[in-house]
């Protein structure tokens, strides 16, 4: 089965599960339950809200969106924005996860979102038992309810807490949904002129990597797509909790992916990061879609900030607008690329 798909917007495609090696949850931090958590985890006072305050400025911030009004085309025709919100780290089903649904619901009434990529622990703490497993609705339908668009849903280390099985209960899940998109542990998507390799980090962190490398190199090297942008849970830099994931996956991100790929999206820190370009890939966390941690490593960053939130994207022609929100709906920062 190929995993490369083109997507379109006004229907989920779906397709069967097939396999990508196993994982030992044994390793590091794939252990289940180890940052599982509720509004505050474990031991640690929940961390407030940050009044969003000014934007840094250290962006090219012109004061207004790159949003030119102009919808008229779908996602796929020549020319049409491309408008999604990237969230991860939202599967508990808690008063977090509820504020930051309503706040994306609110955005995209106002600016568009034609999908949404979600960034691995869809569902907490130690993943699904079987594709008829209630927390799919409490965790991901009924928090997203007022959101009529497809989640193309990326695996996290806590979905992999019941092993290979949870995970093809959740790729067998989309057979189930009107939203959630997840044809394999690893595949494609193209929205207009922008291609999406989704990636099972926890895989390739945990030594199982080869299979996917040798798929994403293909990929990679076939798509025509102006810009190329890839996403899954574990941040290849990140000033959050965790830090910056080496070993496996470090290793497999500097052969595949730095100056390969635009951009970089990941999850696993419950924060909101844009760290300055390394590589030629800009990297972007968006881990807070329903609770939150310390941030403050010693890596560059234009904007962090520990406050439950998600990511407004914006793609039209060599520009992207990326803007961070909270939970209120208030713009945190914003940032301008152009190719």
């Amino acid at each position: 089965m190929t995993r490369s798909l083109s997507l379109s917007l006004s229907a989920l495609l779906v397709l069967g599960a097939c396999g990508v090696g196993t994982v030992d949850p044994s390793r590091g931090d794939t252990k289940p339950g180890l940052d599982a958590e509720t509004d505050a985890p474990p031991g640690r006072p929940a961390t407030p809200d940050v009044d969003p305050g000014a934007d840094t400025g250290t962006d090219a911030d012109t004061g207004t969106d790159a949003d030119t009004g102009d919808d008229t085309g779908t996602v796929g025709s020549p020319g049409a924005p491309v408008r999604f919100v990237a969230l991860g780290d939202g599967g508990q089903g808690n008063s977090g996860q509820y504020a930051v649904a309503a706040a994306m619901e609110a955005v995209c009434a106002a600016k568009g979102c034609d999908f949404a990529i979600y960034l691995g622990d869809n569902i907490y703490s130690e993943g699904v038992t079987s594709v008829d497993d209630s927390q799919f609705e409490e965790k991901f339908e009924a928090p997203y309810a007022n959101l009529a668009f497809p989640f193309y849903m990326a695996l996290g280390n806590h979905d992999w807490g019941n092993g290979r099985e949870g995970t093809d209960y959740q790729i067998e899940y989309t057979a189930h949904s009107e939203k959630w998109t997840m044809p394999d542990n690893y595949y494609t998507h193209t929205q207009g002129d922008v291609s999406f390799f989704v990636l099972d980090s926890q895989a390739t962190k945990d030594g199982d990597g080869a299979p996917q490398e040798e798929w994403l190199t293909g990929e990679l090297a076939a798509s025509t797509s102006g810009w190329k942008i890839a996403y899954a849970h574990h941040p290849y830099i990140s000033n959050g909790d965790h830090g910056n994931t080496g070993g496996d996956f470090g290793d497999f991100f500097d052969r595949n992916l730095c100056g390969k790929v635009d951009i970089y999206f990941a999850g696993h820190d419950h924060d909101l990061q844009w760290l300055q370009p390394v590589c030629g890939t800009e990297f972007i966390v968006s881990g807070a879609a329903a609770g939150t941690r310390d941030v403050g490593g010693s890596n560059p960053t234009l904007y962090e900030n520990a406050t439950k939130g998600f990511m407004w994207v914006e793609i039209v022609g060599d520009t992207m607008t990326g803007v961070f929100y909270d939970s209120e709906g208030s713009e945190l920062f914003r940032r301008v690329v152009t190719k």
